[in-house]
């Protein structure tokens, strides 16, 4: 099972489509922000990441037009970052590749997806 679920990691499709590079940050961040603006601090926690390494990758989604960063309306010392209208069409595709089922799922008979469904539900109430 391990083997199946590592051989579908959606995480090179999300490199060659988004070209966000490799790490999950960018992608966690553009998912984060996908219900509204976050402050830094906000964002850290939303991505499990420390707050330098979260400026990090702000830096880089606003480098490529991904986010924009502005000070907090409520406190002008901290920062807020929204996504862009690129940003917005970037984090629905991340959405989109990560809950595209992979083929050998998608192709299964009806039958079979049901007691897999089945089998995943008596696994998770365990």
């Amino acid at each position: 099972m391990s083997d199946f679920v590592r051989s579908h990691d959606p995480a090179d499709d999300l490199r060659r489509e988004l070209g966000l590079g490799r790490g999950a940050g960018r992608v966690k961040a553009l998912i984060s922000l996908g219900d509204g603006p976050l402050s830094l601090a906000e964002l850290a926690r939303a991505i499990g990441a420390d707050a330098s390494y979260t400026t990090i990758i702000v830096n880089e989604l606003q480098a490529l037009a991904l986010v924009s960063r502005r000070p907090d309306s409520r406190d002008h010392r901290r920062k807020t970052v929204e996504l862009t209208a690129e940003g917005h069409d970037a984090m629905q595709k991340a959405q989109d590749i990560i809950s595209r089922p992979p083929p050998a799922l998608r192709d299964l008979p009806a039958a079979h997806l049901l007691q897999l469904w089945e089998a995943l539900g008596h696994l998770s109430s365990a």
